[in-house]
């Protein structure tokens, strides 16, 4: 029936909820919510800003359709005669690989053939010359024919939208693993070039761009589904273009894209078959105005030997994209920036490993809190888990700038951080759980500062039982019958007498460390030592025994004050008895109910000597080890010899006759010596010199209130002397 409880108090309230609570933060990363993705996204942004990407060589042109190039030629679209001629100068000055972020999706409405028919007041033979003319769409076409251009396509979801015909070329697509399509990202519709623009062009790749839930765009898919077909990107068109290569290879597993390689380059994406771009610092170089290219005023080394992006950054185009380092960035730089670190080997990944890695980082910092947490103390828990935060963020850190891969570090420290603080929190009201359940159990046992001081170190106490050295006092009220007659009708009144009595002479032991064991009708057990640690327990029970004595004394008088002079008020006596001694102290009962209490012999005893004090006419007897150790502090005297059951040699016992000032006077330094010859005479059978020194003792004896002990080695000594034979 216990077992259940005893295990969890071994195994700890607290190491049970941290476990509990981490299986649930181990679920909720493996669900993934969009806050959780999010925060792991923005700790990649705070990489990005301290390291951007370095820019060592320009390997990527922007010909900017720039507002300066707007309020030059006009709105757009422009005229295809003016991109054909962008296309002249671009190969002119040496551009490589051409890729537009712009899309010719419907014939130019400024070619003749459509001004031919649209154009009001011409003659006849005005508008034969103008069919006759070659179509601007044909004058681009051969201006993109006569070049390495890559033409850009445009996924879109809008429901309702009316199909488009199938392309009429593709990109070669070659796939090591399973199909990629369920894992790419799928746009039902596909919005193309006109078809004469297509054929002419070396590739098309979508330049579609989903930015992530928070609207910053920090990955782009490579490959996507799109219009049912597995398309590339503009940019990864553009390498391949560039590579002379004939097809994409995808390489999937179960958990989806693992990387995308064309040619010589190996791109690896997540398993959606996105990148994660490695952005740079804007840099305005990359920039090369429309306008200014047609007109002759850029430099060849400016396009010489580069890939060439044409887009727009004119804010009217809508093209401006939010990303980690820029609020607002224009598209077409997005696959400037992928296209130059792809060039340069420098793409961020996060392969599908990371996260399991993220899993196991965490399990492994929650359970060596968990199994920490309860044994070692703040300021070294403290210490440790600032080291461990700095280790994981030191190896998030280098595996960003020096390898390009993504780990996320917020994860680990924070599920590690609220599996810390709900251990500390659990052991906080577990710790104040015990504090008041130590302070209501021992509350009415020990003074209130011990069971603070108890409470605050919970450790000092051994409730399962053990063996310590402690003081036991027993103190009991003499004639206690003929003063229940005198209240035999007043039972409520003899109630309050002894509590009355019992307030004081309780508060006498605790003030003095003492541990309140049990009251017994008329009688009080106390013991030092436990459950705290009192070096000085036979001193402060000694002192506790005085104590009690002077109160018992001022309660006498109180009583007698405010007693009429017909009602009879007997003085309460008590007598003490005080033993020192190996104990078993602990809690002592059933599971039902038990009470931390001592057992022993040095119990039995210090019961004996409690009731040996009428016998020797003394308020207090004390066992031979208190003796010893009080001996400098109290007026000590020696009484007799005892053979106590279940000892060899007899016990001598003593009787306490004041403190230190009562120790220091003359009288009772003469007291003590003719009491030390008056016992070795009678114990030597030296009965004439015994009485002798009985009848002396005596008379110092009555200032000291000994008058009923001296009485009684009277007694004996007489009897003994009168029946010898009996004294053998």
């Amino acid at each position: 029936m216990t077992a259940l409880p005893d295990r969890m108090r071994r195994v700890g309230i607290g190491r049970i909820v941290g476990l509990l609570l981490l299986a649930a933060l181990l679920a909720l990363r493996i669900w993934d919510p969009g806050p959780i993705e999010a925060l792991r996204q923005r700790s990649f942004d705070i990489y990005q800003l301290m390291q951007p990407r370095a820019v060592r060589r320009d390997l990527v042109t922007i010909v900017d359709i720039d507002e300066t190039s707007l309020r030059a030629l006009g709105q757009w679209p422009w005229p295809r005669t003016v991109m054909a001629e962008i296309l002249s100068k671009i190969v002119e000055r040496g551009g490589t690989v051409i890729g537009f972020d712009v899309l010719f999706p419907e014939p130019d409405r400024s070619s003749p053939e459509v001004a031919a028919e649209t154009f009001r007041g011409l003659d006849e033979e005005t508008r034969e010359t103008l069919r006759r003319l070659p179509g601007n769409d044909a004058i681009f076409a051969d201006a993109i024919r006569m070049s390495k251009v890559v033409l850009g396509q445009s996924g879109y979801r809008v429901s309702g939208a009316a199909p488009m015909p199938r392309p009429t070329i593709q990109t070669g697509i070659a796939i090591l693993g399973t199909d990629p399509r369920p894992f790419l990202v799928d746009f039902p519709h596909l919005l193309r070039n006109l078809p004469i623009l297509d054929l002419a062009a070396q590739g098309q790749g979508i330049f579609s761009i989903i930015p992530e839930q928070d609207g910053i765009v920090r990955r782009v898919p490579v490959v996507a589904v799109a219009d049912g077909i597995v398309v590339p990107s503009l940019s990864l068109e553009m390498l391949r273009v560039a590579s002379g290569s004939g097809a994409i290879l995808i390489k999937t597993d179960s958990s989806g894209v693992r990387s995308v390689g064309v040619g010589d380059f190996k791109i690896p994406t997540d398993g959606k078959g996105r990148v994660w771009i490695h952005f740079s610092s804007l840099k305005p170089s990359r920039y090369v105005s429309a306008i200014d290219l047609l007109q002759g005023s850029v430099p060849v080394d400016r396009l010489a030997g580069k890939m060439v992006l044409i887009g727009t950054s004119a804010a009217g185009l809508l093209d401006l994209k939010v990303t980690p380092v820029h609020p607002a960035l224009p598209g077409v730089e997005l696959h400037a920036q992928l296209l130059e670190s792809a060039l340069m080997g420098e793409t961020l990944s996060r392969p599908t490993y990371t996260a399991f890695v993220e899993i196991m980082l965490a399990t492994l910092l929650s359970l060596i809190l968990i199994t920490l947490v309860p044994r070692v103390n703040a300021v070294t828990l403290f210490v440790l888990g600032g080291a461990t935060a700095a280790v994981t963020l030191a190896v998030s850190w280098y595996c960003f700038s020096s390898l390009r891969l993504l780990i996320d570090y917020t994860f680990p420290l924070i599920s590690s951080l609220i599996v810390y603080a709900v251990l500390v929190c659990t052991n906080y009201v577990t710790v104040s759980a015990d504090r008041y359940r130590i302070r209501s159990a021992f509350s009415q046992y020990l003074s209130p500062e011990l069971v603070e001081q108890l409470a605050q170190s919970p450790e000092k106490l051994t409730l399962g039982g053990e063996q310590r050295v402690l003081t036991v006092l027993f103190s009991d009220i003499r004639g206690f019958t003929a003063i229940s007659e005198l209240y035999k009708d007043d039972p409520k009144g003899l109630t309050t007498l002894i509590n009355r009595l019992f307030t004081p002479l309780t508060k006498d032991i605790m003030e003095r460390r003492g541990t309140i064991d049990k009251y017994m009708g008329d009688a009080i057990m106390a013991f030092w030592n436990a459950p705290l640690d009192d070096p000085s327990h036979e001193v402060n029970a000694c002192e506790a025994a005085c104590a009690m004595l002077d109160s018992l004394d001022a309660l006498n008088d109180q009583r007698q004050r405010e007693a009429s002079d017909d009602q009879p008020v007997p003085p309460l006596r008590i007598g003490i008895g005080v033993n020192t001694g190996l104990c078993a102290v602990g809690n002592f009962g059933s599971e039902l109910h038990f009470n931390y209490s001592v057992l022993g012999d040095t119990v039995n005893l210090a019961s004996r000597l409690e009731g040996m004090t009428k016998q020797y006419g003394v308020p207090i007897i004390i066992g031979e080890k208190t003796a010893q150790a009080v001996l400098s502090r109290f007026a000590v005297l020696e009484i007799d010899h005892l053979q106590v059951r279940g000892k060899r040699e007899p016990q001598r016992i003593f009787t306490i006759l004041g403190r230190a000032n009562v120790a220091a006077s003359h009288d009772f330094a003469e007291l003590n010596e003719r009491n030390g010859l008056m016992l070795t005479a009678y114990r030597c059978r030296e009965w004439s010199q015994a009485l002798e020194m009985i009848l002396l003792c005596r008379e110092l004896g009555n200032k000291f209130g000994l008058d009923d002990y001296y009485e009684l080695y009277l007694q004996r000594v007489r009897q003994l002397i009168d029946t010898p034979a009996s004294s053998g």
